[in-house]
């Protein structure tokens, strides 16, 4: 199945000289979502005791790679969004700066993590996502993409760990 047909560009968002890979088509075709679901786990791990989803889109995937790995799933949102104790990690993007937090209790030492997120970038989201995971003591296996902008260099900020891209551009 050719997937990249279900990926659309949209210049200029969420700013000017910004192009925005939308995978909403993706998303709305169920054998897309299956294929591409098959190809995330493909290249996972097989052993992984959480996988991590960053707001939003992370969440897509995130869930559907835990419930087929058979393991937990953990948010991490922006802040004020999760209802329990929290720790926060700041972070660079493309485009800005941001907060992200984790629920405190979610990860217990020595747990393999799969962070999952539609799109790697310049690699802030990813980075600070990665902290969050170390500082509850977890220890993060593989970051798992559907999308890597390669010109950005995302990668060399996420310390020499394994990662897996379905399409890179």
């Amino acid at each position: 199945m050719e997937l990249e047909k279900y990926i659309r560009d949209i210049p200029d968002f969420p700013k000017p000289g910004v192009l925005f890979k939308d995978i909403t088509p993706l998303l709305l075709d169920p054998g897309a979502m299956r294929e591409t679901l098959g190809r995330l786990l493909e290249g996972a791990p097989k052993h992984i005791d959480k996988v991590v989803g960053m707001e939003s889109r992370g969440f897509l995937f995130g869930m559907a790679l835990a419930h087929e790995l058979n393991c937990g799933f953990i948010p991490v949102r922006k802040p004020g969004k999760l209802p329990a104790k929290t720790i926060k990690q700041s972070f660079d993007l493309e485009y800005g700066s941001d907060i992200l937090e984790i629920h405190e209790d979610a990860i217990k030492p020595g747990e393999r993590i799969l962070i999952h997120d539609d799109v790697l970038a310049t690699g802030g989201t990813a980075e600070a996502t990665g902290k969050l995971v170390e500082e509850l003591g977890g220890e993060v296996v593989q970051y798992n993409f559907l999308i890597e902008l390669q010109a950005l260099n995302g990668r060399k900020r996420l310390n020499g760990k394994e990662v897996h891209v379905i399409f890179g551009y």
